[in-house]
């Protein structure tokens, strides 16, 4: 401990010595100073004259957030925990970008466009002079971008610590949580699944069932930012699909990077937990599996195939292919062949009848000559699936693929139109037409005409504009197919079936609030007639009751801080003779 320490100060006075001047003395030095006739400013110059307030006079918790977010609905559930975390602490999240105070940008590293449209609400949130904060995979996997410098930026691992990341920033700082979640040295799936969300839709919750993955594609840059597979423990999960489903939602939808290899970390498997889950769902409700790729789903086709025909699970599942050719999947490290993809989808095709398989391809990959494309169409050409992802290759720095030999940019887009052609010349819904289906009705259509509903294979239907309807389970006639929809309309004599338990959370309203939060919010209310430091007191309620990393310990030498401050103040004043 440092010698200025070793003793402590009995009062304010030990400090002055016999020999320093006597307030009376100053009194009497300040008689014999004559002042000098100081200047009277212009109005011009008394406005230049105040400066912005200190950065620790701002009061953080009163300032609007628009939050955008790229990607997939990994990310998107992370922006809704944050967004969550940040509205039960005070802060007002915004739709409007121009009224904000601060932008909470939440990117996606998959593809180029999608960082090249990051990278410019960067450059246009300065532009208008926003404070920014920087989330999502981009700044995880490359935070020494030199369009990153000088930013703010938060973890995929610690969106939990939001509301200390905006509070600084707000204040003027730069701050950059970038560190792993781990317990006894064991990497953690991430944040707490419990903390407060704001839904985009109150209707469904994303659950996150793990973070990162056991592959290692040579052309994915999410690996560098998610890392290797940790799972959530079962019990974690089931416990926030039951606070879900309390809280109105009629529609769960498990993600992760790969949810086939959910439980490897941690000694259990997707099946174990799929099965824990169906107990929990209400009646109406649908659970929505993820992407998983063929390596791991392989191991459980025929538990999968159980699952994918129980009456509360979407017989719906992505399983990305890529490619067709075994030479382009062995380049990009796929782990297997395109006989693994086919068992896959023939099993669950002739045990789940009907079954809706997304897929994904990606044209032009380093390497890819044009008899390994002609493989890829033909295999789409033979299943016809009904979603199909295209993807033109690029080339992500930092991965292997973007060391490898590029395929002409032109040839890439020739294969893209082809592939794109052959999906568009056929209809998968067509023979649907005069079917009675039972939908769940969820959202509203992009062009706001109709509402937008699923069937039991996750399939697209769009249904008339009732309120009624929404959230609920609902019995149509199909009338007319397009390439990505049917319309239905409903049965006369339908009964409307809710499979809500309860009443579901107003758009914005804030989700997995305690008693202790919703206390601590309540406090905020009443405390916003006064703008100062009463204002604070809710938000600071729900800080303290958040216990979050950054608060544990720091009473103490905030204490200190703010004694010393006081201490400096007094002397002053004293050798001032105030």
């Amino acid at each position: 401990m440092p010698a200025v320490c070793d003793s402590l100060l009995g009062d304010i006075e030990d400090i002055i010595s016999e020999q320093d001047p006597k307030p009376q003395d100053l009194q009497f030095r300040r008689k014999n100073v004559i002042p000098k006739v100081r200047k009277r400013h212009s109005q011009k110059n008394v406005e230049t004259d105040y400066d912005d307030p200190p950065s620790d006079s701002v009061i953080p918790g009163v300032q609007k957030i628009w939050i955008r977010t790229w990607g997939c609905s990994h990310n998107s559930s992370d922006g809704e925990y944050m967004a969550g975390q940040l509205a039960a602490y005070g802060y007002r999240i915004t739709d409007n970008a121009a009224e904000a105070d601060l932008w909470l940008l939440n990117s996606c590293t998959v593809k180029s466009p999608a960082e090249d449209h990051f990278r410019n609400s960067i450059k246009k949130a300065q532009e208008e002079k926003k404070k920014v904060v920087l989330a999502g995979c981009v700044p995880q996997a490359q935070p020494r971008q030199d369009y990153l410098q000088g930013l703010s930026i938060i973890g995929v691992q610690q969106i939990d610590r939001v509301v200390e990341v905006v509070e600084e920033t707000i204040k003027g700082h730069s701050v950059r949580l970038l560190g792993q979640k781990k317990d006894n040295g064991k990497r953690l799936g991430g944040a707490r699944l419990d903390l407060p969300k704001i839904r985009k839709n109150p209707l469904i919750e994303i659950i996150s069932i793990n973070t990162g993955c056991l592959n290692a594609c040579t052309y994915c840059k999410t690996k560098h930012a998610r890392g290797d597979l940790a799972s959530y423990p079962i019990e974690e999960l089931v416990n926030r699909a039951k606070q879900s489903f309390q809280e109105g939602v009629c529609e769960i939808w498990l993600t992760s990077e790969d949810t086939g290899a959910y439980g490897r970390d941690i000694g259990t498997d997707l099946p174990t937990l799929l099965w824990k889950l169906v107990e929990v769902i209400p009646e109406g409700a649908m659970l929505r599996l993820g992407m998983t790729n063929p390596p791991y789903i392989l191991e459980h086709l025929e538990e999968m195939a159980k699952i994918l025909n129980h009456p509360r699970v979407y017989a719906f599942l992505h399983v990305p292919v890529q490619s067709a050719s075994d030479s382009v999947l062995m380049d990009m490290k796929r782990e297997y062949c395109v006989a693994d993809f086919k068992r896959v989808v023939d099993f669950l095709k002739e045990k789940v009848p009907g079954i809706t398989i997304a897929t994904d391809i990606i044209c032009g990959f380093p390497g890819e000559a044009d008899e390994d494309f002609q493989e890829t169409m033909k295999l789409v050409e033979e299943y016809k699936f009904p979603s199909l992802f295209i993807n033109q290759f690029y080339p992500r720095p930092g991965t292997p693929a973007a060391k490898m030999h590029q395929v002409p940019a032109q040839v890439k887009k020739q294969r893209t139109k082809e592939l794109s052609r052959l999906f568009h010349s056929y209809n998968p819904y067509d023979h649907k037409i005069g079917e009675k289906q039972n939908v769940l009705v969820t959202e509203e259509s992009f062009d706001s005409k109709f509402y937008v509903a699923h069937n039991r294979f996750y399939e697209q239907v769009l249904v008339p504009k009732n309120p009624e309807f929404m959230g609920k389970m609902v019995e149509v006639n199909i009338f007319e197919a397009g390439k990505h929809f049917m319309r239905g309309s409903p049965v006369s004599d339908a009964r409307v079936f809710t499979p809500s338990i309860t009443r579901p959370l107003a758009k914005g309203e804030v989700s997995g609030l305690t008693e202790e939060f919703r206390h601590a919010l309540e406090n905020s209310s009443e405390s916003k007639a006064c703008p100062s430091a009463e204002r604070h007191k809710g938000p600071l309620s729900y800080r303290m009751a958040m216990q979050l990393p950054w608060q544990q310990g720091g009473g103490v030498l905030k204490a200190l801080s703010l004694s010393v401050t006081l201490l400096a103040v007094l002397i002053a004043f004293y050798y001032r003779g105030v």
